[in-house]
């Protein structure tokens, strides 16, 4: 068994949810090549940020998926939350990063991620 180990930096993105499959890829490929049969955890290291899997086409389910997680966590004056001293958008944030979740597994087989066409990797900037 052959464990591997990358951390990747990714550039600052603005709220919202965004496409990194080639950021990933491009630092961890050379370290697939060989694995027939494997397991790509990627884990992001931020509280109010997510990771999850889904269509990597249109950009539109991105912005539709940011909006629904906006319109079922609010924020700002009128919300519930008591964790405000970082700002109205931090709780809010916190919550949706544990809805998503803060990894995502991909099967590796013949020396590649195992995905779906139409999928890729997202990362969610939830403040």
């Amino acid at each position: 068994m052959v464990w591997k180990q990358h951390e990747v930096t990714l550039p600052a993105f603005k709220r919202g949810c965004h496409l990194v499959t080639e950021y990933i890829l491009r630092e961890i490929s050379p370290s697939l090549k060989g694995i027939n049969v494997g397991l790509c955890h990627i884990f992001v290291q931020h509280t109010s940020a997510s990771l999850t899997i889904n269509e990597n086409y249109d950009p539109d389910v991105r912005t539709d998926l940011n909006t629904f997680l906006d319109l079922i966590v609010p924020e700002g004056s009128k919300a519930p939350w008591l964790h405000t001293m970082e700002g109205p958008d931090d709780l809010p944030a916190h919550i949706k990063a544990s809805m998503l979740g803060s990894s995502v597994s991909l099967p590796i087989t013949n020396g590649r991620l195992n995905m779906g066409t139409w999928q890729g990797i997202w990362l969610c900037e939830h403040r």
